[in-house]
């Protein structure tokens, strides 16, 4: 090679240097923040997670500490004070609530306590940021076990929404109010409400068996295809 063309590429490669400096003079600060802001990201998304499992004991230890005190009234208020806690306490605060609230039931239910099971239940019922599935769980739950403090008319109305075509719980419903009207006096109509629980797909062999059961003690026949 020449040497003017040696020359040449000197000043070439003199310039794309030149250039280079440049654009790291004009566009360096945008690589410095992206490096702090990734490392600080990450120091931040670690303190977040020692955070949260912090917290997560923290309220396994608080709800093992209500649980195992021996006065009823005492367990009951610390754990309706939990639940006021988590309430809007970031993700996740729903279904710690709701876990509250069925400890709560759990713990009224256990004590044949209902008056305070049943309004716990009623608030996971009516909690709109949980899935349905906990939701018609509770609900199913509180009309089973409010017979006695319930109206007829709100345990029906809500049995009737939970026996709606594609709901979870479907089939027990369906049961429920088939008990409902024969709690009501209507015989026949309970009757004929468990021979057509009977047509219901996917029906459990503990509910199935407990249906026919009842058809028979009511007086009906049940076709042995079906039961």
């Amino acid at each position: 090679m020449s040497n003017p063309d040696s020359f040449i590429d000197e000043v070439n490669e003199e310039l794309k240097r030149d250039r280079l400096f440049a654009m790291m003079r004009k566009y360096g600060w945008i690589v410095v923040v992206l490096v702090v802001g990734i490392v600080g990201f990450a120091a931040w998304n670690e303190w977040s997670k020692s955070q949260a499992e912090a917290r997560a004991q923290a309220l396994g230890d608080a709800i093992v500490e209500a649980l195992e005190d021996p006065d009823a009234g005492t367990r009951r208020a610390a754990l309706e004070m939990l639940a006021e806690d988590q309430a809007g306490s970031g993700r996740g605060a729903a279904e710690r609530v709701a876990v509250l609230n069925l400890l709560l039931a759990a713990d009224g239910i256990e004590r044949g306590d209902l008056e305070a099971a049943l309004p716990a239940l009623q608030r996971v019922a009516e909690d709109g940021a949980l899935p349905a599935s906990y939701r018609q769980l509770a609900a199913l739950k509180r009309v089973i076990l409010g017979a006695e403090f319930l109206p007829h008319e709100e345990r029906e109305t809500t049995l009737n929404g939970l026996a709606a075509p594609g709901q979870a719980f479907r089939p027990l419903a369906l049961e429920q109010l088939a008990l409902l009207r024969l709690e009501a006096g209507d015989r026949a109509g309970g009757r004929a409400q468990l021979e057509a629980l009977l047509s219901e797909p996917d029906l459990s062999p503990d509910l199935r068996r407990r249906v026919t059961q009842l058809i028979v003690v009511l007086g009906g026949e049940v076709d042995t295809d079906l039961g």
